[in-house]
């Protein structure tokens, strides 16, 4: 019996001799995918361009990949992170160009680097977020952002996956500014903040229902969310680091 439990054990994988960490982008119409729709898509890319992957022990050897700080599906990314294990060393430039060419258009590989070990996670402390509305005025939505940063608490509703939940907007925002959108955009405005993480993690809709909840402000269809930059928080200036910069530094 116990030899026949040692013939059944699963076959124990090596351990990656390179980890590869990996920004990307979400545009235009791809924003719409979700994480998992995505997942699916990159593991596929892996596949078509051979890259030599790590695999995880078990009865069900999966693909050594670590997704960090995804973003909501509907929202637009220059920021999206994750960090591949491979059972052999690679040029990281060569694995950015095949992945990139194997992945559809929209889904976009801006930068691959060695990692310098350490959580990847840790590093993404918050999100820089452009938020683009309509039917609002800027000189109305200055004046509201003047009242949300003014207010101390601003609770809100969101539908999780463990129901409905209530929580301060207000307290993951560093900061928040307002302008006017393109000049040939008519009732176009534009919301630049700064959004810390944390559980729940606070997305910019719910910042929107914060400013409409205490100012009546009602965005237009449709508002176009984008990040432009995940990574460490600078206390001092309220700014998000590049979380790459430590990995191109040690390597």
């Amino acid at each position: 019996m116990a030899g026949s439990e040692k013939r059944n054990q699963p076959e124990q994988q090596a351990p990656p001799v390179q980890r590869l960490r990996i920004r990307y982008a979400k545009r235009g119409r791809l924003r719409f995918t979700s994480h998992r729709d995505f997942s699916r898509a990159f593991e596929r890319a892996l596949f078509r361009a051979r890259v030599p992957m790590a695999y995880s022990s078990g009865f069900n050897p999966h693909p050594r990949i670590s997704y960090a700080g995804a973003s909501p599906t509907g929202a637009a990314s220059e920021a999206e992170y994750l960090e591949i294990g491979l059972a052999e060393e690679v040029d990281p430039e060569v694995v950015r160009r095949e992945l990139d060419a194997s992945l559809p258009d929209g889904l976009d590989l801006l930068e691959v680097v060695v990692s310098a070990g350490g959580s990847m996670a840790d590093r993404l402390e918050a999100s820089l977020w452009e938020i683009t509305v309509t039917g609002v005025e800027p000189t109305a939505l200055e004046a509201g952002v003047e009242r949300l940063l003014a207010t101390p608490e601003i609770p809100v509703e969101r539908m999780t996956k463990k129901g409905l939940r209530t929580f301060d907007c207000r307290a993951a925002v560093v900061s928040l500014t307002a302008r006017s959108g393109p000049s040939d955009a008519e009732g176009c405005a534009i919301l630049e903040v700064v959004l810390r993480h944390g559980t729940p993690s606070v997305r910019p809709d719910d910042v929107l229902a914060g400013l409409r909840d205490i100012t009546g402000l009602q965005a237009g269809a449709a508002p176009l969310h984008e990040r432009l930059a995940q990574g460490p928080l600078d206390p001092r200036t309220g700014t998000v680091g590049d979380p790459l910069a430590h990995d191109r530094d040690t390597v």
